[in-house]
């Protein structure tokens, strides 16, 4: 191969023959190079989303959490009907959801027809490990 000639993108994955030099065009970026990989692996994720199928059929338990409040058992004991339990959270503030006791999303509380219900109004983003 001569000196002035370059590899096709398409070769870059090759391994050189023996008697051949790999050249890399000099207007490659790593950056450009770096986006690619990402590319990829957005499109990975993608396919494989799809792939999920077999465990939309596995239930899983999700809370929402309105607020939470700490007393004693003493306390606890004395409460009755039509008692006022204080909680942490403000009105309007955003619940907590939990699926499996991992917070997964924030919301607000809603009402469907007779039912309470929860619009989610933020997805919790989990680290990635």
């Amino acid at each position: 191969m001569a000196d002035d000639e370059e590899l096709d993108l398409e070769d870059l994955g090759r391994t050189p023959a023996p008697d051949q030099e790999m050249t890399v065009p000099d207007d490659t970026d790593a950056n450009a190079m770096a986006d690619s990989f990402e590319a990829e692996d957005d499109t990975e994720i993608a396919r494989t989303a799809s792939d999920l199928e077999a465990v939309f059929d596995i239930p899983v338990h999700v809370t929402a959490v309105l607020g939470k409040s700490r007393m004693r058992v003493s306390q606890l004991l004395k409460l009755g009907r039509g008692a006022v339990i204080e909680l942490d959270r403000k009105v309007g503030e955003a619940i907590d959801i939990y699926v499996n006791n991992r917070l997964v999303a924030r919301g607000e509380v809603v009402v469907v027809e007779d039912r309470l219900g929860v619009t989610m109004t933020e997805i919790i983003k989990a680290d990635r490990r």
